[in-house]
């Protein structure tokens, strides 16, 4: 099985940015807290970070044919991107919203998810462990032929 965790704008910066609400640790332990989570499960994981919206639709359509689901923290693009919903859908594989922090406890604007409408699963407020209930969930998901458990 291979997935795709795909980060957002300013996910880069993780242990940098806003530390009370994203937490100290950096995007490379992110990446590697994944990749031996993964490895420990049998799946092979790949990851793109892009500040650029069009990267990110991008990396959506290449998982078509080549990857069983993807993880993807939208960032700021979660409440602006329709382009990342439509290239969800397009491609149809398995897709889990993954956020750290819970966006319906922040800002009125954070509220609203776009890619939400497209998505199997999502979940928030967990912080980093998020990311590894999420490749849960599509791993179960997958074995249990139920890719539409809602989750948030």
């Amino acid at each position: 099985m291979k997935l795709l965790v795909i980060n957002g704008p300013n996910l880069n910066l993780l242990g940098v940015r806003e530390p009370d609400i994203y937490g100290k640790t950096g995007y490379g332990e992110l990446c590697e807290m994944i990749r031996s989570h993964c490895e420990s499960r049998g799946v092979e994981v790949s990851f793109i970070q892009s500040n650029h919206e069009g990267d990110l639709v991008d990396a959506i359509q290449s998982a078509y044919g080549a990857a069983d689901g993807i993880v993807i923290n939208p960032g700021a693009y979660t409440h602006t991107s329709i382009a990342l919903l439509d290239a969800v859908k397009a491609v149809g594989v398995p897709t889990v919203e993954v956020h750290i922090s819970d966006p319906d406890r922040r800002e009125e604007f954070r509220r609203v998810s776009y890619i939400r409408a497209a998505c199997a699963a999502t979940v928030k407020g967990e912080g980093l462990g998020g990311y590894l209930r999420a490749v849960d969930l599509l791993l179960d998901g997958k074995k249990h032929g139920d890719a539409d458990a809602h989750c948030v």
